[in-house]
């Protein structure tokens, strides 16, 4: 499975591709989602529940990764340091199950506020 999704949140809107994994189909066919943004330094998440399975697990990720954080039960979209980041690594407050990467320019991101309305659906 090589899916193509959109991302809107505030005013910002990009595209991203899900990786293989059980997790990422989950959310696949969990679409589409409404929520609304928290922000936690360049990270932006929302609580979703999403029966938890099978994917690579990483204590530290890329810009534009897109993960599963299942101590909260919540989406992440990462474009930056977080507040547990150590220099210029993007670190989340725990481990997370990667679903998949923004395509271009994650740094958009950064327009988005505590609140905001976010909207996931396939492409």
């Amino acid at each position: 499975m090589t899916k193509r999704i959109r991302i809107k949140a505030g005013k910002v809107e990009r595209t991203a591709i899900l990786n293989n994994s059980p997790m990422a189909e989950a959310l696949a066919e969990a679409l589409p989602i409404e929520a609304s943004a928290n922000r936690w330094g360049d990270e932006i998440y929302f609580a979703f529940p999403l029966k938890q399975a099978a994917g690579e697990k990483k204590k530290v990720v890329d810009k534009g990764d897109i993960a599963f954080w299942p101590p909260g039960s919540a989406l992440c979209i990462f474009f930056g340091p977080t507040p547990a980041s150590k220099g210029a690594e993007i670190r989340p407050a725990s481990e997370v199950i990667l679903l998949g990467k923004i395509e271009t320019d994650p740094e958009g991101f950064k327009k988005v506020k505590d609140r905001d309305p976010v909207r996931i659906e396939e492409v």
